[in-house]
């Protein structure tokens, strides 16, 4: 059985050892870079390795092309060969808990052809809470052999970004609220966001107990945040690719198909200051943001 969207604990526990499974941390600190790798070391699900975002998920900056740029497709599969995926592995991806990370290996790996991931519902925090083993040290993956498939189809560009709204395209943000309207920005140049995107907040679309909703509710609450606009017209974007990936999973999970990522995110769009800036207050942010 392949695993495509979600799996949790119980099952991936049922899954270590005997099956086909590579097992991939990908926990992160955007504010220090070496914090995942530390806590790696220190405690992980047995047997799984180390994926680091800015080394193994992300190119070169530029400094014009956002904070995590895609690598190319070449580079990225030679990437995946060398952790150790075929073509016929199963993966699971999981970070510290709501799968932010994780959901940036899941859709990449998919961009590449390769369906057969899942994210860990709720990650490191909800296995160790369950009392599941871990292991410390680093398990070094055995060099393998991946041919790519891409799918250049789920990828929108920064030309698609500014032209296709007008054909009837819905950009989502799926940013907190306070750092869409304009309120905040930790990170990027400017505060603010692409014009004409609505936004779709990342963490909710998990429950209270930091897991996902059930796919019905998923499906409801981006039909709220989409009204008429048809998934298939539809372009996600964060700050920089990242958890825009977590709202693409969450459609994906919810039978919801055919979003696009803009990958380059609002640290390529604003790292020029020819573009455009919107800021939102008040109850159209909050309508946005019920969903």
């Amino acid at each position: 059985m392949r695993f495509t969207t979600l799996i949790d604990s119980a099952t991936l526990a049922s899954l270590v050892g005997p099956h086909r499974l590579l097992v991939a941390d990908c926990r992160f600190d955007l504010k220090d870079p070496t914090a995942g790798e530390r806590a790696y070391q220190a405690a992980h699900v047995p047997g799984a390795i180390y994926v680091h975002l800015d080394r193994d998920l992300s190119a070169a900056k530029t400094g014009t092309n956002g904070r995590h740029p895609l690598p190319d497709p070449e580079a990225f599969a030679a990437t995946l060969g060398r952790l150790g995926v075929r073509n016929d592995t199963q993966v699971v991806a999981y970070d510290q808990d709501s799968g932010m990370y994780a959901s940036r290996l899941w859709w990449m790996l998919r961009w590449m052809g390769h369906d057969a991931v899942a994210v860990l519902d709720g990650g490191l925090a909800r296995w160790v809470a369950e009392g599941r083993p871990t292991a410390s040290g680093t398990t070094t993956p055995r060099a393998e052999s991946f041919v790519a498939s891409p799918r250049p189809e789920m990828l929108a560009s920064l030309e698609d970004v500014s032209r296709l709204p007008a054909q009837g395209y819905q950009l989502v943000d799926a940013r907190a609220p306070e750092r869409y309207r304009g309120e905040i920005e930790p990170l990027d140049r400017v505060p603010g966001h692409i014009p004409g995107a609505l936004n779709h907040f990342f963490q909710s679309n998990l429950g209270e107990d930091g897991t996902f909703r059930t796919a019905a509710e998923l499906a409801e609450r981006f039909r709220t945040t989409l009204g008429a606009t048809p998934v298939e017209r539809t372009i996600c974007y964060c700050g920089s690719g990242v958890t825009a990936c977590h709202d693409l999973l969450a459609l994906e999970h919810a039978g919801l198909r055919g979003a696009k990522l803009y990958a380059g995110s609002w640290s390529e769009w604003s790292a020029d200051p020819m573009r455009p800036v919107e800021r939102s207050t008040g109850d159209l942010a909050a309508r946005q943001t019920r969903a």
